[in-house]
């Protein structure tokens, strides 16, 4: 077990969990004094891992002082002179990018950039069931027929030996711009720009793709300026896409990524850009945008078109200038990832139908046929979270050729399933497979499953026993009702943007009694809670049905409980409210 101290004795909770603080609490006293911040404040400051010399340098990021000289990164300079050779010579450039928020949101950039220089890039995305992650020898020679003279790869490529050899036999040139992690042997390119390269100095391999194409738009504009170029771009108008292609690809927001959303968001909530202003117009939300706003309101509709519809839709709604197709694309992505949520629902029953038969294996590894490819990670997401153990979804498709099985996983903490995928795929059990700590994917021949099964489970089931025995869910601060109020919602405030690697704060209040509960639609409950002086709080338990806490709620009596949640700002009527959003319970 970890070191860190129990919250409110909490050692087995409804969802049994032990409640423990994020931070050492003996440090709590010393910060405070050192910084000159509130208690709450240092708690929610070191719970984040934050100095106490660098307290103001978090609370008020600044692009200025977080960007670092494009030329640190390996072959950056490279890269700008290269495209810009292309541009100057009407040259055909392709931008192949990935089908995810954070391959459109590159595409998009440069995309927009270029046009600033009066040059049109063509845009090439794969299709997810059909041709898969990253460029492939068929998509080389498609864009290679259509007469491209260069491509530019983007959120893919780093990994891609075998088709970036076979463009470079056919004689096309290719520039790499991606941030997964690589082997030391690097593929044949142009120029291969990744700061998690082996070989990269520039220290910024927590960024998205989105933001390592940001920064070659950075040394783009200053290769044009000394090349004599009339742009007077401001490039920190991008920074809305760089912003939402950083939160959806859920990177730490540390550094620079800090950096960019803080200030793009605010970017993103001008509504300059035509496309983010119809999908916010279609999902009926409104500026100012928020993470939220970003990771589960946009994002998701964005992803929708690269997991069941038009994998190229996504870039090309946020690089349209014309008013009436982005529309046209906003209510395409809408719809079609209202149909991605319907089968989200049913293959997430089918498949925790099927779990219950696996709950005692260390990674729980399911497969079915009629499973949508493009599903199965977000339903392998809700099932970690529920099953709080590794989970790898495979859907088997016996339609083509050959029998073939695509699988997608999520890890918890502590387990390494990327490397696991590739020591899987060394073992010659997968065909492909490979991604990092939290996640990965993969694809095999579906009699592979059982022996990939018992692989998987006997090379984590020590990490996996490891990780359960540390785990605890993590608590920033102790309230009390009369404390939950808009002094606290500023405090919050100041540590945003929350995301990856600074999660939003969870607060424990102690002895709460139940006093309303009611279950909603899609089985979520709506609450009531209240202390002994009579003060109270509403709120709202998502998916309290599939945790156990819906039945808590409903069931409560008088049951004293410890409740744990997050804060969050409620409008209602041009009225605002606090609701809590809860996490966890624990009987008194």
């Amino acid at each position: 077990m970890n070191g860190l101290a129990t919250c409110l004795n909490v050692s087995s909770s409804v969802k049994n969990r032990r409640w423990t603080f994020r931070y050492d609490l003996g440090q709590l006293d010393e910060f405070s004094l050192k910084s000159g911040c509130s208690a709450l404040q240092s708690a929610l400051l070191l719970g984040r891992g934050v100095d106490a010399d660098d307290v103001n340098a978090f609370l008020d990021p600044k692009l200025k002082n977080s960007l670092v000289d494009p030329s640190k990164f390996q072959d950056m300079d490279l890269a700008a002179k290269i495209i810009l050779n292309c541009i100057e010579e009407s040259q055909k450039i392709t931008i192949f990018s990935d089908y995810d928020v954070d391959g459109g949101t590159s595409a998009a950039q440069l995309i927009r950039w270029a046009r600033t220089l009066n040059f049109k890039c063509d845009l090439y995305v794969p299709d997810r069931i059909k041709e898969g992650f990253g460029p492939s020898k068929q998509a080389f020679d498609k864009i290679k027929e259509d007469g491209a003279d260069l491509v530019v790869t983007l959120d893919c490529g780093a990994a891609a030996y075998d088709a970036l050899e076979y463009a470079d036999k056919i004689g096309l040139d290719v520039i790499v711009i991606d941030h997964h992690q690589m082997d030391e042997a690097r593929p044949p390119a142009r120029a291969l720009v990744n700061p998690n390269r082996q070989d990269d100095l520039s220290g910024q391999g927590h960024l998205a793709a989105a933001g390592v194409t940001f920064m070659l738009l950075v040394a783009l504009q200053r290769e044009a300026r000394q090349r004599g170029h009339a742009t007077d771009f401001d490039l920190k108008s991008l920074l809305g896409l760089t912003a939402l292609g950083t939160i959806c690809d859920v990177v730490p927001l540390k550094g620079l990524n800090r950096a960019i959303v803080k200030q793009g968001l605010l970017v993103l909530s001008a509504n300059h850009n035509m496309g983010i202003q119809a999908l916010a117009d279609i999902s009926n939300i409104e500026p100012p945008f928020t993470t939220y706003h970003a990771g589960f309101v946009l994002g998701p509709r964005i992803n929708a078109g690269g997991r069941i519809g038009s994998s190229e839709m996504g870039a090309r709604l946020l690089s349209t200038e014309d008013s009436q197709l982005a529309y046209s694309h906003a209510a395409e992505l809408d719809r079609v990832n209202l149909q991605r949520r319907h089968m989200q629902d049913r293959i997430y029953e089918e498949a925790f139908q099927k779990a219950q038969s696996r709950l005692d294996d260390p990674v729980i590894i399911i497969a079915m046929e009629d499973w949508h490819a493009g599903i199965i990670g977000i339903v392998a997401g809700r099932l970690k979270e529920r099953l709080s153990k590794p989970v790898i979804v495979i859907a088997i498709d016996n339609m083509g050729e050959a029998p073939l099985a695509k699988g997608s996983g999520r890890s918890i903490k502590g387990v390494d399933l990327g490397g696991a995928l590739t020591a899987a795929m060394k073992s010659k059990l997968l065909l492909s497979g490979g991604g990092h700590a939290m996640a990965g994917g993969l694809s095999m021949a579906p009699d592979k499953i059982d022996g990939f099964r018992n692989f998987m489970c006997k090379t984590l089931q020590a990490d996996v026993e490891t990780a359960l025995l540390n785990d605890a869910s993590k608590v920033d601060f102790v309230l009390n009702l009369s404390a939950v109020n808009e002094n606290l919602m500023e405090v919050v405030d100041t540590l945003g943007p929350y995301g990856a690697g600074n999660p939003e704060p969870v607060f424990a209040i102690a002895d709460l009694r139940v006093r309303y509960a009611k279950r909603l639609k899609g089985g979520h409950v709506r609450f009531t809670l209240s202390d002994a002086a009579g003060k109270s709080l509403s709120g709202i338990c998502f998916r309290a049905d599939e945790s156990g806490l819906g039945e808590a709620l409903l069931m409560a009596g008088d049951t004293v409980f410890h409740a744990l949640g997050r804060v969050k700002r409620n409008l209602w009527q041009g009225r605002t409210s606090i609701d809590f959003h809860l996490q966890d319970l624990a009987p008194v």
